[in-house]
């Protein structure tokens, strides 16, 4: 299969290592010293699941010329996509299938106004990797896993033939009944504990005990949106998410929060102010979400890229 993968840190470097090292004809799209080093030395992946190594990869920061492939794997973060959408025309065709990967739920139909709906399969990964310095990508926790389908949740020949493309080299990949249930549940999981934990300075295990209250709060506020907006997410979904980070690392954080508190660019928008925005469109009151927005906004003017 031909494979383009728009953006080679975490998520990108690891999945599209992992169908390097299968057989499949994947290009990179990376930029700077990543880039350099990955031309130069090709690919290492060091994963609690086992380090591998890719050689002779194929790396660009311009795939103009790659011409269509079968599948864009959109790996970078939300406050990249902008700048990533105008390199997907030349990489997507009639039959070319563009899965998005970003936190958040609104990623899907910004890649859509770009590409075309019927080109987009909403998708979420879930694995803790990073780059770790330039051509090294860092697996270091978390089930990496990738989901994503039909718009429609359909079980299309495509999706049955990328499922089977991912589960053929080495990734635990699934195609769920409901995907929209699934990129909320992953925000359900992801945005209370990374606002909370940056407007907090609070490690994982400390935002989950220390501040539990606000954490339900929170994730109630996120339940409560995505009902109003017709994803019906289920029963007890609150108190299992919390199950979930209790098996977390104590000292761990998650990338919004390294991030603002480093005065980066960060998915501050994507996670928090979306579910401001939607919250507002939906009729929905979201006042931990908003408190959050505010406080962090003021004391890290660099977080809304």
């Amino acid at each position: 299969m031909r494979i383009a993968v728009i953006g080679a840190g975490g998520i990108g470097g690891y999945f599209g290592g992992r169908l390097a090292q299968a057989g499949h004809d994947v290009t990179f799209v990376a930029r700077g010293d990543h880039l350099a080093a990955i031309r130069r030395d090709g690919l290492h992946v060091a994963s609690v699941g086992g380090d591998f190594h890719v050689g002779d990869v194929r790396a660009t920061d311009d795939p103009s010329g790659t011409g269509a492939v079968d599948l864009v794997l959109v790996a970078v973060k939300s406050w990249q996509l902008a700048g990533a959408l105008p390199l997907l025309g030349a990489l997507v065709g009639d039959g070319t299938a563009v899965v998005t990967t970003q936190n958040g739920v609104e990623a899907p139909e910004q890649v859509a106004a770009a590409v075309g709906r019927t080109a987009v399969l909403p998708g979420a990964a879930r694995i803790f990797a990073m780059v770790t310095s330039p051509g090294v990508v860092s697996h270091v926790g978390g089930p990496a896993t990738i989901a994503f389908g039909e718009w429609d949740d359909r079980r299309s020949e495509r999706v049955s033939r990328l499922l089977a493309t991912f589960t053929g080299a080495a990734v635990e990949a699934g195609v769920p009944d409901r995907i929209w249930a699934e990129l909320w549940t992953k925000m359900l999981t992801v945005v209370p504990l990374g606002g909370l934990g940056a407007a907090l300075d609070a490690t994982v295990g400390e935002v989950r005990s220390r501040h539990r209250g606000l954490l339900e709060a929170a994730m109630a506020e996120v339940v409560a949106v995505a009902r109003a907006r017709g994803v019906e997410l289920p029963d007890g979904i609150v108190p299992r998410t919390l199950g979930f980070l209790e098996q977390q690392p104590e000292r761990a954080t998650t990338s919004l929060h390294r991030d603002v508190v480093a005065g980066l660019p960060s998915e501050l928008d994507a996670w928090t102010g979306a579910v401001v925005r939607l919250g507002a469109e939906s009729g929905v009151p979201v006042p931990v979400h908003r408190t959050l927005l505010a406080v962090l906004t003021e004391h890290y003017p660099n977080a809304l890229a």
